[in-house]
């Protein structure tokens, strides 16, 4: 009797924070395929190869796609930090012209969503 080895892949779920999700529809479709297969391979547990830790962010888990089109930057962020889920914490157009640091109110954006999701994983507690 041969053993079989299985298939099965296990998926972290893909949790959306906020506006996070309306924010990529919005972006062009090339961006969504780019940041959708950054995301699906978040969830199998492997790195996109523009995926790149957020800067400031040190041993946080948050990682940051950056995509280039029609001459605009858009940028996705997310957390792996979790068990259970991949949480897409920001997803954005740069809108700075000058260069390539995380505008300070998104990195601010970004921490305030990112406590929320920790205060909700750990049950609120500090």
């Amino acid at each position: 009797m041969s053993m079989k080895k299985s298939s099965f892949h296990y998926f972290k779920l893909l949790k959306w924070v906020a506006s996070s999700k309306k924010d990529l529809v919005c972006m062009p479709e090339d961006v969504q395929d780019v940041f959708g297969y950054a995301l699906h391979l978040a969830q199998a547990g492997k790195k996109h190869p523009q995926a790149k830790p957020l800067k400031g962010f040190h041993g946080s888990g948050v990682l940051e796609v950056v995509e280039d089109n029609r001459g605009d930057t858009y940028r996705v962020v997310y957390t792996v930090k979790f068990q259970d889920a991949v949480y897409v914490l920001h997803c954005f157009k740069k809108k700075s012209t000058q260069g390539i640091a995380t505008p300070k109110s998104d990195i601010d954006l970004i921490n305030i969503r990112l406590r929320v999701v920790e205060a909700q994983w750990t049950g609120g507690k500090s």
